[in-house]
């Protein structure tokens, strides 16, 4: 269906330069498609073992590099830096998706530049964001704790994250390892607006703090806040 609209516009622009005399996509018979569909979220249990993988994860890592610096010194070798708080950059990566809302490219593209930790604010430029505007990002004590953990481990790096895989090869195995199906990491973006959704937060709020230009788009939690919707029928009785 994407590639029928690209096409359309791309068919278009070419009718307005007059390269075309008739864009013939116009009459092509487009398929209804939902414009508020299912979003994918963690439940409480899911998002359990979730932790709990990342958790083990890191465990993992950490005694794997404790075991080889006591190889590197028992071979008057230079040790290799020590992970106190996390295996690598996995953890930190997918708690701050789930207490953001940031999209993968936004989280890829972080400076430590963009972090105030006296004002608890993270900063996306305009130019790594979607919609090409600056937004501010208020960050949680969780987010806050885990960023000055991982910045204590990897130093003040221009980039907060020094990976260009994308997190793909460590993201499928830790679903496996947490027994977690049909789950994007673009699926943590709406694990957070759905959990705001269902604590309460008005639509509104979820639109500002995922960057929507319109609450349209943020229309598809509405259904994660039942209580106020029958709330609502119930004055008629």
């Amino acid at each position: 269906m994407r590639d029928i609209f690209t096409l359309s516009s791309v068919l278009r622009r070419a009718v307005r330069l007059g390269k075309l005399t008739d864009n013939p996509v116009r009459w092509v018979d487009k398929p209804r498609i939902d414009r508020r569909p299912k979003v994918r979220f963690l439940d409480n249990e899911e998002e359990s073992r979730l932790r709990a993988a990342l958790n083990s994860r890191d465990a993992e890592m950490r005694e794997a590099r404790e075991s080889a610096n006591v190889r590197h010194q028992e071979r008057h070798e230079e040790l290799l830096p020590s992970r106190p708080h996390y295996g690598d950059h996995l953890t930190p990566a997918v708690l701050l998706s789930m207490n953001t809302g940031l999209r993968r490219g936004e989280l890829l593209a972080l400076r430590w530049e963009s972090i105030d930790f006296g004002l608890q604010l993270l900063t996306v430029e305009g130019g790594t964001a979607k919609n090409r505007q600056t937004c501010h990002v208020p960050l949680n004590e969780a987010a806050t704790r885990l960023l000055k953990q991982w910045q204590e481990q990897v130093g003040g790096n221009q980039r907060i994250f020094e990976v260009t895989t994308g997190f793909k090869s460590a993201w499928a195995p830790l679903l496996r390892r947490a027994m977690i199906t049909k789950f994007r990491w673009h699926d943590l973006r709406h694990h957070f607006a759905s959990r705001l959704v269902q604590k309460g937060i008005p639509l509104n709020t979820v639109r500002d703090l995922l960057g929507h230009g319109s609450v349209g788009m943020s229309l598809r939690y509405a259904h994660l806040a039942p209580d106020q919707r029958r709330e609502a029928v119930a004055k008629l009785d």
